[in-house]
């Protein structure tokens, strides 16, 4: 375990040193550039130019890219031409909201999406199957921004049921220790603040729930359906156990593997869905900060976030790799 463990983390190297080239070549090819941000529309040419200087843009272009990497081995991203301050800073005071944000949508997608999965392939071909299958399908073809928009408009300013922006009401006096609202009021005890954040948490997470939710589900369905074909749940079967050991030995969790593999690739995904999302409810988290860099052309906040969020999402893949062993006796991490 331990050195599979240390192989995973060595391929981290390689992996993110390509990483690194293509960001650093795909920002920098972008139209326009910070000096148009950063500047008064009336800033002459001289001032663009001058501020481009500053910043060590005019130098060529793998000299820019060897100051980055000789300062990103130092753990130093720079620093955020929007704030100013660093973008290590700045990425550790918005990884909670993206963070509670994506447990709030993996554990909706997860806690509806595998019973939904499993009893539409248990009850295959009726009316629960059919409903599953489609709804599927929807989830994964509409838009993520789309969806944000009408939840918003239903259940916001229709309904008046749930807030439509922000992590938690104005005015309300809470303590942040940890940055995971919901946590924090907990920790605190002051309960009225995390209930607020939580009710702030669902409209959102349920759009970035969206997709992951339907994929989830046609692989939970597909995977129960193989299993249930397989000679040892026959066997089973033959022997007289009973349906309640045979569903959740022998199907459920032998047709876990593919479903915890998708889990944690979805987990993972959900960081390029956190930037719509995020923008659509104003939540400010990493999405909606990316979002900003985009249009301000933050070259280091943009390069900075990317390869922290990119380092998260294999470290969440490997922690899916150990699971395997948890779901399937068969399957040993060496």
């Amino acid at each position: 375990m331990f050195r599979f463990v240390v192989r995973r983390l060595l391929q981290l190297v390689p992996t993110l040193l390509g990483l690194s080239l293509l960001l650093f070549i795909w920002v920098h090819s972008l139209p326009g550039g910070p000096e148009y941000s950063l500047l008064n529309e009336d800033a002459t040419d001289e001032q663009r130019a001058a501020l481009r200087e500053s910043l060590g843009l005019n130098e060529p272009i793998w000299v820019q890219y060897g100051r980055f990497m000789a300062k990103l081995v130092q753990l130093d991203f720079g620093i955020s031409l929007q704030t100013g301050q660093p973008v290590l800073t700045e990425f550790f005071n918005r990884f909670p909201a993206t963070a509670e944000l994506g447990i709030m949508a993996m554990t909706m997608a997860v806690c509806v999406g595998i019973p939904l999965g499993y009893f539409a392939a248990r009850y295959r071909g009726r009316f629960l199957d059919t409903g599953a299958v489609a709804g599927s399908l929807i989830g994964i073809c509409i838009p993520v921004f789309f969806l944000g928009f009408i939840l918003k408009l239903i259940f916001s300013e229709h309904l008046g049921l749930l807030p439509s922006a922000f992590r938690q009401t104005a005015g309300i006096n809470a303590t942040h220790p940890t940055g995971f609202y919901v946590l924090d009021g907990l920790l605190t005890g002051e309960f009225d603040a995390a209930w607020d954040a939580f009710l702030h948490l669902i409209l959102p997470g349920l759009t970035l729930a969206s997709i992951p939710l339907a994929i989830i589900t046609r692989m939970t369905r597909a995977s129960v359906l193989e299993v249930m074909g397989e000679d040892y749940v026959r066997t089973a079967e033959s022997k007289g156990l009973q349906q309640r050991i045979i569903r959740g030995r022998h199907i459920l969790r032998n047709a876990m593997l593919p479903v915890v593999t998708a889990i944690g690739l979805l987990t993972g995904a959900l960081f390029a869905g956190a930037v719509l999302t995020e923008s659509v409810f104003a939540f400010q988290g990493m999405g909606l900060f990316v979002y900003q860099a985009t249009q301000t052309r933050d070259y280091p906040a943009l390069m900075g976030f990317i390869m922290l969020i990119a380092t998260v999402y294999v470290l969440v893949n490997l922690l899916v790799d150990i699971s395997y062993s948890l779901f399937d006796p068969r399957v040993r991490v060496r």
